[in-house]
C-alpha cells in the first residue's frame, strides 16, 4: 500500500523517512533548539533532546516507536585530540556563541588561576537569542579558558579547565 506521495505504508502505521529524521536531529544539534515538529497531511513527526543544566547533555531523538533504528548524528566536533587533552574540562552543554564577561567591556567571568566555587558563572553562551550562564560543576582553580570571546562553539567542545 502506497499513499499519494509514494511513500510505502504498513497496514498499521507509517513508514518513517529516517533520513527526514536525521536532518531534524542535526538541525536540534546545529541552532540549540530543544524540539521539532513536523506534520504533513496525517504524517507527524517529532525530534526532540534534553539539555540537562550544568552538565553535557546528550541529543535525545523522539520520533514514532516504530522507528528502532538510532536517528541522531553527532554534530561536528573539535579535532579528535582535544578531547583526550581537556577530558575534565567543563563542556558546552549547547551550540551557540560564547561571552567571557557578562557585557561588552566588563571584566571576565573568570580569568586563569582563579579560584572557582561549584555553581559560579565561568561564561555564559547565546543560543537563538537567549543567554545561558555556564556554571562551574565543582569547586577548583580555573587552569584554562579554552575559547575567546564571541567565538562559536559546538556541542561537547571543552571550554573552560578547573582542577
Amino acid at each position: 500500500m502506497s499513499d499519494a506521495k509514494g511513500n510505502a505504508r504498513s497496514a498499521g502505521g507509517m513508514n518513517i523517512d529516517t533520513n527526514l529524521v536525521r536532518e531534524l536531529a542535526e538541525l536540534l544539534a546545529e541552532t540549540g533548539l530543544s524540539e521539532i515538529e513536523v506534520e504533513d497531511g496525517d504524517r507527524k513527526i517529532k525530534v526532540a533532546r534534553q539539555i540537562a543544566a550544568a552538565a553535557v547533555a546528550a541529543p535525545v531523538a523522539a520520533p514514532p516507536a516504530a522507528v528502532a533504528a538510532p536517528v541522531v548524528t553527532a554534530p561536528a566536533a573539535a579535532p579528535a585530540a582535544a578531547p583526550a587533552e581537556h577530558a575534565d574540562a567543563v563542556k558546552s552543554p549547547m551550540v551557540g556563541t560564547v561571552y567571557l564577561s557578562p557585557e561588552p567591556g566588563a571584566a571576565s567571568f573568570v580569568s586563569i588561576g582563579q579560584s572557582v566555587k561549584a555553581g559560579e558563572t565561568l561564561l555564559i553562551i547565546e543560543a537563538m537569542k537567549v543567554m545561558n550562564p555556564i556554571v562551574a560543576p565543582n569547586a577548583g582553580t580555573v587552569k584554562a579558558v579554552l575559547v575567546e570571546n564571541a567565538q562559536p562553539v559546538e556541542f561537547d567542545q571543552p571550554l573552560v579547565v578547573i582542577a
